[in-house]
């Protein structure tokens, strides 16, 4: 018969480990990363929290007088409640005035642009979709010990204007803002939209500094034909971005690669311009350590800058079925976060993250992802003290003015 609380016959919590009578075999939790990072936990400051929560009552008035918890306002604002509100990425401010962003650590841009696709259209959606799910997610990761709302400062500065059906404006469009994000130091986290815009998203980089830049590309397909169809689509980013002078083609490094989706005529471009090809066969054998290390050694050899693109397809289809171009037998989802975290601790200049399509999604899981590698790319970051590296190598920095209307009456007639 049950008479009372069960007795634990040992203890397996860290303090009893230092009892002379403590039985050998008992497991030490100490050697735990789940132990070390609760006690982490205690370190990380909560001031910003407890400014957003003051916030979030004098924009949106005290609650109901029913209400017990006083820090609740009646309009919903900040992060909480996370089924409400605007959605911004990760609850970010809004920083509709684009001048703002140089005060942000980082800033997010969505690229709704899906003109490059050669196949399955959708990815114009991607940021609404990564936006929407990102409401999902606090700042803070307990295994890292970081909190993003406490260590470092983000925004969201919304949509950069594409054009529907015209490639080249929209490039220019995509590098101009991108340009001027990066020009003010903040860090551009760019979420498409097709992998096409990942030539104009380096191009805004590298015209602001005479540094060189390596790429970390995460794929399974190569993108680096010069044309398909006629045009510079999503298969051709890599091409263009290395004709760049200070974007050299011995410093793009692609993992993932392979499958039966590699054009013969990449291949072909990638030989001749000596780029780095790094396939999943060859990840699986090495281990992903080896692999980061590999890729990290020949984007960073000899330039001082590296830029990360990650293309969603590059994870198994089975986990991420919205996207253009699904293939089988890519990253499985915890080898993906891996090897970006590996590649970001040591410093990016700004990342993309595309191809996800919300038409073919499933229960948000695809932007889930794509949400979840931007966010570890940001705490390994700010755990290993490398975001902001990039500011050093703002040389040549590019000012666009506000518009100027003169008092006009626009409209579409005019």
């Amino acid at each position: 018969m049950f008479t009372g609380p069960a007795r634990r016959s040992r203890s397996h919590h860290p303090a009893d480990h230092a009892r002379p009578d403590r039985r050998a075999h008992h497991p030490d939790l100490t050697k735990l990363g789940g132990w070390r990072a609760m006690k982490a936990e205690a370190d990380i400051p909560e001031g910003r929290w407890e400014e957003e929560r003051r916030w979030a009552l004098r924009m949106g008035l005290t609650g109901a007088d029913t209400i017990e918890d006083r820090s609740i306002p009646t309009f919903a604002r900040g992060e909480l409640p996370h089924y409400a509100g605007i959605n911004t990425f990760l609850k970010a401010p809004y920083a509709e005035d684009v001048l703002e962003v140089a005060n942000y650590d980082a800033t997010v841009l969505g690229i709704p642009f899906d003109g490059g696709t050669t196949y399955r259209p959708g990815t114009r959606f991607g940021p609404q979709g990564l936006r929407k799910i990102s409401a999902l997610y606090t700042p803070y990761n307990y295994e890292l010990g970081v909190d993003l709302r406490e260590q470092m400062t983000l925004c969201d500065a919304g949509d950069v204007f594409t054009i529907p059906a015209n490639l080249e404006k929209s490039f220019d469009q995509i590098s101009r803002a991108v340009s001027h994000v990066f020009s003010s130091g903040s860090l551009p986290i760019m979420i498409g939209g097709d992998h096409s815009i990942g030539f104009p998203c380096v191009r805004g980089i590298a015209e602001c500094t005479s540094k060189k830049i390596g790429i970390v590309h995460f794929d399974r397909h190569a993108d680096i034909q010069e044309k398909d169809l006629d045009e510079r689509m999503h298969t051709t980013p890599w091409f263009h971005a290395t004709n760049m002078p200070n974007v050299p083609a011995r410093n793009l490094v692609q993992v993932g690669i392979g499958g039966w989706q590699v054009p013969r005529e990449a291949v072909k471009v990638a030989r001749e311009r000596e780029t780095n090809i790094i396939t999943m066969a060859d990840m699986e054998r090495m281990g992903v350590d080896r692999t980061a290390e590999m890729a990290l050694e020949m984007a960073w050899d000899g330039v001082d800058m590296v830029y990360m693109s990650f293309d969603i397809d590059s994870i198994d289809c089975g986990f991420v079925p919205g996207t253009g171009w699904p293939e089988p037998g890519g990253f499985l989802p915890r080898e993906a976060l891996a090897m970006a975290s590996k590649v970001a601790a040591a410093g990016i200049c700004g990342m993309e993250l595309v191809e996800v399509s919300p038409p073919y999604d499933t229960s948000d899981i695809t932007a889930l992802m794509g949400t979840r590698v931007i966010v570890d790319v940001l705490g390994a970051m700010v755990s290993a003290g490398t975001l902001g590296k990039h500011k050093g190598h703002i040389d040549k920095p590019v000012t666009i003015p506000h518009g100027d209307f003169e008092g006009k009456r626009w409209s579409n007639a005019t």
